[in-house]
């Protein structure tokens, strides 16, 4: 015989609004206390008849959600698993996505072996993958975070890595059944699961679910498509494990040709670049590429600057930031000064371009990175040859303007404004490691005054950038056995030092209040 449940609405209403607004964490008490009055099959059955009673639903799903967050809540979801089966495949959002939440506290806060034993028996995973594709978005959102949370665990990975590529929950194969939006979650979710750990991203990489990306990256027929698969891509070569599985696909390729691509949309040159950028910058990525691969590379990003117009300032800028990502690496910085023409010309030209500001700013940045200002100490000098290109490269844009010197155009960068002249702090930070641009600098007193003065920067980031750049012309100058002794650098070097003392915020000389006497105003 089957029990009827009959719940006060408005009762249920007004207990489940105070719970759901209930300030803080929940407690284990809290949640036993509101069953207590509401058991859950109950409030179930409400779910089910009582859909049209105003704010009903929005309410009792919010106060569960919060409910199976607790370990109590948790502990409850085993035995009410056939209410979550149909929740999972509820018509309400609401109740799809309370679903995925109780799938993800059973396997957050459940004993793992019990809760991946009850995934298997009501055959959980291909409804999750429903929700993933067919859901709205936060639907889609809590769903892979359950999936994401099964992945945790080796048993898990059993479910959602199938031996069978023909297997109908196989990503490969369900993503080729999807519409171009469910696409693009499947790649979302393979994502957050290379994300999780090197050997989760094996298991990417051996079912073949990076050949996903490739296929998206050929499609020429839907940018906003292709962007935004790109823009997933960009996430997932941010994961310190990315670069060894780039040797088993011919990603680095196609994104080598997006960029070079003249009749492709300049939004996705320019993400195609950043992520090249970002991938490269990873100093155990060219372990795994080809010399040849990254000279495809670099010939691609190359191939822009002569092509693009003025109109075109937001992809040149992002050339550039890639071109300085790339440079950030020891490996990176060295392979593109040895190869000449040598691509980072377009960096050094741009960075001392004052025509155009965002250019500037980011070559300015660009060159910072090339010249190790963000590497370990031991490896901000490269091998001879990259030093001679990257020295013979300044030298030769400082011949070709009014300045004629490298101190004169650095000198330039620190009289513009504030962004540029943080920038310019931040370029002699790395460059001063240099023996000929350490004397550049201390030849030029200008350049001294610039940097040892308290008053020059008000923000907080400027501040500190002028005293990491004294530190780092101090250190050069106490390593350098030639000019460190020279007497001609003495007050350059006690100017050094005293704003070093001083720190990056100053000590302001005190100045007393005077007094001002003027006419008074008369009607």
């Amino acid at each position: 015989m089957e029990v009827e449940f009959d719940v006060d609405s408005s009762q249920l209403l007004e207990a489940a609004s105070d719970l759901a607004q209930h300030p803080g964490v929940l407690s284990d008490a809290s949640a036993q206390e509101f069953l207590s009055r509401f058991p859950l099959p109950e409030i179930f059955n409400a779910l089910q008849t009582k859909l049209d009673y105003p704010g009903l639903e929005n309410a009792v799903v919010l106060s569960l959600e919060r409910i199976f967050r607790t370990k109590y809540g948790a502990s409850l979801i085993p035995h009410y698993m056939p209410f979550v089966m149909v929740g999972l495949g509820a018509d309400s959002q609401k109740v799809r996505r309370l679903a995925c939440v109780a799938i993800y506290c059973l396997l957050e806060d459940s004993n793992k072996n019990i809760s991946i034993g009850i995934i298997r028996q009501y055959d959980v995973y291909p409804l999750l993958l429903n929700c993933l594709v067919d859901g709205d978005e936060q639907v889609s959102s809590a769903s892979m975070d359950a999936i994401v949370a099964l992945a945790v665990h080796p048993d898990g990975l059993e479910i959602i890595f199938p031996a069978d590529t023909n297997e109908a929950t196989h990503l490969g194969y369900f993503a080729r059944k999807c519409s171009s939006t469910g696409r693009v979650r499947v790649l979302a979710l393979i994502q957050r699961l290379f994300s999780i750990s090197s050997s989760v991203a094996s298991e990417v990489s051996k079912s073949n679910l990076l050949s996903l990306f490739e296929a998206e990256f050929q499609n020429k027929n839907d940018t906003l498509l292709t962007l935004s698969v790109l823009e997933i891509f960009y996430e997932l070569v941010e994961v310190q494990h990315s670069a060894m599985l780039l040797s088993k696909s011919s990603l680095l390729e196609l994104l080598s040709s997006i960029i070079s691509d003249a009749s492709a949309d300049s939004i996705l040159r320019s993400r195609a670049m950043m992520i090249t950028g970002r991938l490269l910058s990873n100093e155990n990525a060219f372990a795994f590429i080809t010399e040849s691969a990254f000279r495809n590379v670099l010939m691609a990003i190359d191939g822009r600057f002569d092509l693009l117009g003025s109109h075109e300032s937001d992809e040149c800028e992002c050339a550039l930031e890639a071109l300085g990502q790339i440079g950030s690496s020891f490996q990176g910085a060295t392979l593109l000064l040895s190869y000449l023409p040598s691509v980072a010309r377009h960096v050094v030209n741009a960075a001392f371009d004052q025509q155009h500001h965002g250019k500037q700013l980011a070559a300015l940045h660009s060159l910072a990175n090339i010249a190790g200002e963000k590497r370990m100490e031991n490896t901000v000098v490269l091998n001879s040859e990259a030093e001679e290109n990257f020295r013979r490269l300044i030298y030769d844009k400082a011949s070709n303007t009014s300045k004629l010197t490298p101190s004169g155009l650095l000198f330039s960068v620190l009289q513009q404004d504030s962004e540029i002249r943080i920038a310019g702090y931040i370029l002699i930070t790395g460059a001063v490691a240099r023996s000929w641009c350490l004397l550049e600098i201390l030849s030029k007193p200008q350049i001294i005054d610039a940097v040892t003065d308290t008053y020059r920067e008000t923000k907080k980031i400027g501040m500190e950038a002028r005293h990491r750049c004294c530190e780092a012309i101090s250190q050069a100058l106490s390593s350098s056995t030639n000019l460190n002794k020279d007497p001609s650098f003495t007050v350059a070097a006690s100017k050094i030092q005293e704003a070093i003392r001083r720190g990056p915020y100053g000590t302001r000389k005190q100045t007393d209040a005077q007094p001002q006497v003027m006419t008074a105003e008369r009607f």
